[in-house]
């Protein structure tokens, strides 16, 4: 997320190309990128007009690497946008070969387009969970792909206010981290951590805001480019965050957290993985071990489903 105040918008861009590739190893079975909103205001529209429901996004991904996905070309217009979302995809459920399933996805909710009164979210998802009893719980779409991803964001989207948020991200049973955006509403970021998969949040001299998996990969990025941080933070689990930069509609301000809130996640038996830490440091890795909070049920199909423990 972009503060509207940086006096050069390349520092931030070079952070995002360095982030995305440092994030290869965490996934190479797909990439991609999307660019969202525009200045002035809400999306560069000529005049400053209000965006039409929906517009002033563009997402570009396909099978690979980071590096493969990602072009010079795209520079002009990730130095303007507001917010961007960067995903490398490590493919758990959901064929790799299917374009639906490449992240970033954009979602519609329950009540279908926006078009027709029914949020759009884009989103990234790194984890994997039961997406069979998700969608037991609430009423989603028919799905476009196959990821386990979608169904978490067709319920996300439309959501009213933290309350209906972490209601949904307490439904989810497994390994998540979560980053989405409202189509309609691109000056906004939610961010949450559920059970194990990581999060990090940093913000750096300019007051722009970014979010990846691995904090050493911010220490590698300070050390490469010309951007200092002066907070790098592992998101506990149970965490949701919403960032923004309208304290005020129509107003553009320095990016800051708008909402927080706190929920008990779940993860099954079988999700506590090494692989979960992949690229840490072992101090990284430690500290994170340390802060666990999830619950832990049976997976489906196991005994009878009942809560073993608490991590």
């Amino acid at each position: 997320m972009r503060s509207p105040f940086a006096d050069d918008p390349g520092r931030a861009s070079d952070v995002f190309v360095a982030l995305g590739a440092l994030a290869e190893e965490r996934g190479t079975d797909s990439a991609g990128l999307a660019l969202l909103g525009g200045w002035p205001g809400l999306a560069g529209r000529p005049g400053g007009e209000r965006p039409e429901p929906g517009g002033g996004c563009r997402v570009v991904k396909g099978r690979g690497r980071f590096s493969g996905v990602w072009r010079s070309e795209f520079l002009p217009e990730l130095d303007r946008a507001p917010v961007v979302l960067g995903h490398t995809r490590w493919a758990t459920q959901g064929s790799t070969a299917e374009p639906n399933n490449a992240g970033p996805l954009v979602v519609a909710g329950a009540d279908g387009p926006s078009t027709t009164g029914g949020a759009i979210v884009v989103a990234a998802h790194n984890g994997d969970i039961d997406a069979a009893g998700l969608r037991s719980r609430f009423p989603l779409p028919p799905a476009a792909g196959t990821t386990d991803s979608e169904p978490i964001f067709q319920a996300l989207a439309g959501c009213e206010g933290p309350s209906d948020v972490t209601g949904v991200l307490e439904a989810l049973v497994g390994r998540a981290a979560l980053v989405w955006v409202d189509r309609d509403r691109p000056t906004e970021v939610h961010l949450a951590r559920a059970a194990l998969s990581p999060l990090t949040v940093a913000v750096d001299t300019d007051q722009n805001i970014y979010w990846a998996s691995n904090p050493r990969w911010f220490r590698e990025v300070q050390e490469h480019t010309r951007v200092t941080f002066v907070t790098v933070v592992m998101l506990r689990e149970g965490t949701y965050l919403k960032v923004g930069m309208e304290h005020r509609p129509g107003r553009r301000d320095v990016p800051d957290v708008l909402a927080t809130a706190t929920f008990l996640p779940t993860a099954r038996d079988t999700d506590m993985d090494d692989r979960v830490w992949t690229g840490f440091t072992a101090d990284d890795e430690e500290c994170d071990r340390a802060g666990l909070l999830h619950r832990v049920v049976n997976r489906p199909g196991g005994p009878d489903g009942s809560v073993l423990s608490v991590a």
